[in-house]
């Protein structure tokens, strides 16, 4: 979910209704002068990419602070990747799915990497939540987003105030996500990362720099990821010349890439101008 900041160009972005980040690069819009909004997927290095259903739903709010939906007419759909299939199989393929009548009402998109799925995480039982969280009802917002998860700025107690003045609106994607970050396998060590590294980018290993993930010592009910930070997933580095992970002959400046402490995969990673330097 995105929102408008009150002031400038710039957007806040919400996953689960909580805080994740904000935009840095968006240009100017003038006002009433809109006419295309993309959504959807993107992904760089398909091979190394597995990304789980994604539901894209998307509503507007007009001048007049009315909220409404795009007719299906004026939705243009385009899928790069073959859809996945017996013959198109993982990780060269989509699995996409528009779902519409009238209006448009969502666009859910995956990329798989492997032709299992991978099983999905475990739901936080109702009862570990409290009451409210951050003036939010945390019950109704579970059942909302299980339902009907469009409604739930209108129908669920406080959330339309907490996702513009908090960082964090649902307890339980905090929960999962600390429940998460405090689990490491301890197997992956510094050298694995490194050789990963190197053989995915093509880079001597001497010529990177390895950072291992921070730890938290407590308790992270304000939580540092809900701003955007990554301090819990190992950091490689280099500036040496690299392919990038799509291994042409063009060669590029450098990369940055982070991988999972839990596991040692890709999580993401960018090479020569790709790399944001803001």
């Amino acid at each position: 979910m995105t929102v408008r900041q009150d002031h400038g160009n710039q957007w806040d972005v919400l996953y689960d209704f909580n805080k994740v980040g904000s935009t840095t690069s968006q240009l100017k819009v003038l006002g009433g002068a809109t006419n295309r909004i993309d959504v959807g997927l993107e992904v760089t290095g398909l091979q190394y990419i597995d990304v789980p259903a994604i539901s894209n739903r998307m509503q507007y709010m007009t001048g007049n602070k009315v909220w409404g939906r795009v007719a299906t007419r004026n939705v243009a759909k385009s899928v790069t990747l073959p859809v996945c299939s017996s013959s198109s199989r993982p990780p060269s393929c989509f699995t996409t799915k528009l779902t519409d009548s009238t209006n448009f009402t969502q666009w859910t998109v995956s990329k798989p990497r492997q032709h299992a799925a991978a099983p999905a995480a475990p739901a936080v039982a109702a009862t570990s939540l409290p009451a409210t969280f951050n003036g939010v009802d945390q019950q109704a917002l579970q059942s909302c987003m299980d339902d009907d998860p469009d409604s739930c700025l209108i129908s669920v107690p406080g959330l339309a105030e907490c996702v513009t003045t908090a960082r964090i609106c649902n307890a339980a994607a905090l929960q999962d996500a600390a429940a998460d970050d405090t689990t490491t396998d301890p197997g992956v060590t510094a050298a694995d990362i490194r050789d990963r590294a190197a053989t995915a980018f093509d880079v001597p290993a001497d010529a990177l720099t390895v950072a291992p993930p921070a730890r938290p010592s407590g308790p992270r009910i304000n939580r540092s990821e809900a701003d955007g930070s990554s301090d819990g997933d190992w950091a490689v580095t280099s500036t040496h010349s690299t392919p990038g992970l799509q291994h042409t002959d063009q060669r590029f400046d450098g990369f940055s890439a982070r991988y999972s402490a839990r596991t040692g995969a890709l999580l993401e990673a960018c090479w020569g101008d790709l790399c944001d330097a803001s």
